[in-house]
């Protein structure tokens, strides 16, 4: 998994480690400049949601 900010019209998408054990539950996640990334990734072309690092930070340390 790489970390490093990604360009928004090419992200690296990974699953989060808080995705559910089964195919019901997934989220994907991708690093880019501006902040982080969201989305369901059984809707890839679906839409995503942008939150500040400040804000992914905050959510994955809770």
């Amino acid at each position: 998994m790489s970390t490093d900010p990604q360009s928004v019209s090419d992200p690296i998408w990974f699953k989060s480690s808080y995705s559910g054990g089964n195919t019901t539950e997934c989220v994907e996640a991708a690093f880019v400049s501006a902040g982080v990334l969201v989305r369901d990734s059984k809707t890839p072309d679906g839409p995503c949601v942008k939150v500040s690092t400040d804000a992914w930070a905050r959510f994955v340390c809770r």
